[in-house]
């Protein structure tokens, strides 16, 4: 238990401190996350609280302003092994606001562009990132405390291509 306090206040402190190329990579490597040589972690950047150790930063990376790298999806403190590792290469920078989610590697020399949700591996060499807001599908039912998920999901309307003109942003 004082393990896990310990590692959350770790994590609390990288997440406002400045110096994101001495300071934060130092805290990090304290809760376990293995981090290469010339690093930057940018400030506001979450690294999974429960699994730090699952977390893989390589050489001459960077990691943007706000990004989050999750390496499980369960809920409470019971569930402790149910994790899938995060590996980021080498000489890649992942622009802010990002989102890593477990079981994914981005090979050496990659560009994520800001606002990218990574849930498959990326290649070595790749830029990744999306053109633009793109509809998906229409809300029917919206998702607030009134209706379920499961209600919601039901409720949505794929949106085909044709479709987008009308809804131009």
């Amino acid at each position: 238990m004082a393990k896990r306090i310990i590692n959350q206040l770790l994590q609390f402190i990288a997440f406002f401190m400045p110096l994101g190329n001495i300071i934060r990579p130092f805290l990090h490597k304290l809760r376990g996350v293995k981090i290469g040589k010339n690093v930057w972690i940018s400030k506001y950047v979450y690294i999974d609280e429960n699994h730090p150790n699952a977390v893989t930063i390589g050489d001459n990376s960077t990691i943007g302003i706000r990004t989050s790298i999750i390496t499980h999806f369960y809920f409470g403190a019971f569930q402790k092994n149910n994790y899938h590792p995060v590996t980021i290469g080498n000489n890649v920078y992942v622009g802010p606001h990002c989102l890593i989610l477990p079981n994914v590697t981005i090979g050496d020399n990659c560009v994520i562009q800001g606002g990218t949700v990574i849930s498959r591996n990326v290649p070595p060499n790749t830029m990744l990132g999306t053109a633009g807001p793109k509809a998906i599908a229409r809300v029917t039912v919206p998702l607030t405390p009134n209706s379920s998920y499961n209600e919601f999901v039901i409720g949505l309307r794929p949106v085909r291509d044709n479709d987008q003109e009308e809804l131009k942003f």
